[in-house]
């Protein structure tokens, strides 16, 4: 429910992390790692601002703050542990009370039919209170670390941000050299014998 005249704001199944000062919202159904993938990020040294609900507010076009609910805290539900306190355990330096949402990572449950992005030269959005967030789908399988793939998307993000966008350098080198490949093929060939 919005106020007239209050910021849209709305309450988002997910976990908010701080990830190298970028916020990420870890997004997918039950069961996909979303708890144990931000538990893997604190004990790597990053925050964490919700867990299971966060709350979203956009303060303007392209920024919206997350938080998560006064009642939880920053307990955690980790299936085998049961609730955890993560200020408690880690100390208050490993904890956020809020954080701009930059990055959406939706975990999803990995099917051998879908099809994942593997250049990551086209990027997609997932719209929160009608601002675009840029977002990566990461595939969950056995014996994928997650937390490492989301610090290396935070870093990426990071990249972007200040202009360079390896994908896109990739493919435009890629061009490049086809297209001056193309060029010497077209190019008249002479034999030695043309030449005497």
């Amino acid at each position: 429910m919005t106020v007239e005249g209050a910021a849209p704001e709305t309450t988002l199944h997910g976990v908010l992390v701080d990830v190298y000062g970028i916020g990420v919202l870890l997004l997918g159904e039950s069961g996909t790692g979303k708890s144990e993938c931000a538990l893997d990020l604190v004990t790597r040294g990053h925050r964490l601002v919700a867990d299971d609900v966060v709350e979203v507010e956009r303060e303007s076009d392209r920024l919206v703050i997350g938080r998560g609910p006064s009642r939880i805290g920053h307990h955690m539900e980790i299936r085998g542990l049961g609730i955890i306190n993560i200020r408690d355990l880690f100390g208050v330096a490993a904890i956020r009370y809020r954080k701009r949402i930059e990055l959406v990572v939706r975990l999803e449950a990995w099917r051998p039919e879908d099809e994942y992005d593997r250049l990551g030269v086209e990027e997609q959005t997932y719209p929160i209170l009608g601002a675009p967030i840029p977002m990566l789908r990461i595939p969950v399988s056995a014996g994928r670390n997650i937390a490492i793939l989301v610090e290396v998307a935070a870093r990426n993000h990071l990249l972007k941000l200040m202009g360079v966008h390896a994908a896109r350098n990739f493919a435009a080198q890629l061009s490049e050299r086809q297209a001056g490949e193309t060029q010497d093929t077209d190019l008249p060939r002479y034999s030695q014998d043309d030449t005497e």
